[in-house]
């Protein structure tokens, strides 16, 4: 452009950038509709796979004859919080899904929106239930907790989870939408092109790293109450609390992720058997890393500490991580620096009445 200036006239100039901008403004509607072609390319594949597991299943009898051993009527959501590593664990699901023989399913919502409307509601509850040809199932996807209680639901699904320290979560998340990561490097992000670290954000004052945006696990474990999302809320973050010591079977934390792994497979084994072996020596298990991630200064840190929403946001990941340590405190024991799951410790007598 510099170029231009020297040897064109200031109304070519002028010309120049104007037809420069519409350049790029057309660029990105196109990118914009590939992207928008693409999404419907893969629901459209989607269906149709779906079309043709239940025809395979139905060949033999219609579907309401199919019948399930207890061990098999089980269902896993994984409803994984963005950047907590949910990608390296999701991978171990799916490397396992064929030898344990369970399916897996990812819930791709509309612009990855955490919040389902009442009519999908209805449908996810009613398909995660009732479907028994995805049944065993291992289910993960961007959504807030969801209780199937209230639609009268008997049997529930596990939920199962893992959360992160929340200024860690918000850095990498940062970085992600500028400069992607290492799963699919050549994919375009929604902001790339934005040089400015994460430090230079919150000196400025930027609404990509602003205190608001931490506001992500406490919602996402609340569920689908308007109030879970009201950033800040005393009420969200109880009812998060509530639900993970009340509705979740395990939630880990990113930074012992392979301690819920293990803990997993002692507890589930149906789902999760070999899976500590895979993911300490799989190639798949660190697989996603964010691309040109700077970690914030002592000062960036101290700024965001000193809002509401991180303490608040903070309190929930100690609280959660009190909690997974308790769980595996008295599920494990340590040998040479080694962790090993306890054995079975309890068994059953004085046993009335009497066999004869």
């Amino acid at each position: 452009m510099g170029l231009l200036r020297i040897m064109l006239p200031p109304k070519l100039q002028l010309l120049a950038v104007l037809a420069f901008g519409v350049a790029v403004l057309f660029l990105e509607n196109q990118i914009q509709k590939l992207e928008e072609s693409r999404g419907k390319l893969e629901r459209a594949i989607a269906r149709h796979e779906v079309r043709e597991i239940e025809q395979r299943h139905t060949v033999d009898g219609p579907r309401q004859d199919v019948s399930l051993d207890e061990e098999d009527d089980v269902v896993i959501i994984y409803n994984r919080v963005p950047k907590t590593a949910s990608t390296s664990f999701t991978n171990i699901a799916y490397d396992l899904c064929a030898k344990n023989k369970y399916h897996v399913l990812h819930i791709n919502t509309t612009k990855n929106n955490p919040v389902m409307s009442l009519q999908d509601q209805v449908r996810f509850v009613k398909n995660v239930t009732s479907w028994k040809e995805m049944k065993p199932g291992f289910y993960h996807g961007h959504v807030s907790y969801l209780d199937f209680a209230k639609f009268g639901v008997k049997k529930k699904p596990i939920y199962i989870n893992v959360i992160r320290d929340p200024i860690e979560r918000l850095v990498s998340y940062y970085y992600f939408l500028r400069f992607g990561d290492d799963y699919r490097p050549g994919l375009r992000r929604r902001k790339q092109g934005d040089k400015k670290t994460f430090d230079e954000c919150v000196a400025a004052g930027g609404s990509d790293c602003a205190p608001e945006k931490l506001w992500l696990q406490i919602p996402f474990f609340c569920g689908h109450s308007s109030e879970c999302w009201n950033v800040g809320s005393r009420w969200a973050l109880e009812q998060a609390k509530y639900n993970l010591i009340n509705e979740y079977f395990l939630v880990g934390v990113t930074e012992e992720l392979e301690d819920f792994i293990m803990l997993l497979e002692a507890a589930l084994p149906r789902f999760f058997r070999g899976a500590t072996e895979l993911y300490r020596t799989g190639k798949k298990s660190h697989l996603r890393k964010t691309t040109e991630k700077k970690l914030p200064t002592k000062e960036t840190i101290a700024k965001l500490q000193q809002s509401e929403i991180w303490k608040m946001e903070n309190e929930f990941y100690e609280f959660a991580l009190e909690q997974f340590q308790f769980v595996r405190a008295h599920a494990v024991r340590e040998k040479d620096g080694e962790l090993y799951i306890l054995a079975q410790n309890f068994f059953y007598e004085k046993i009335y009445p009497k066999s004869n």
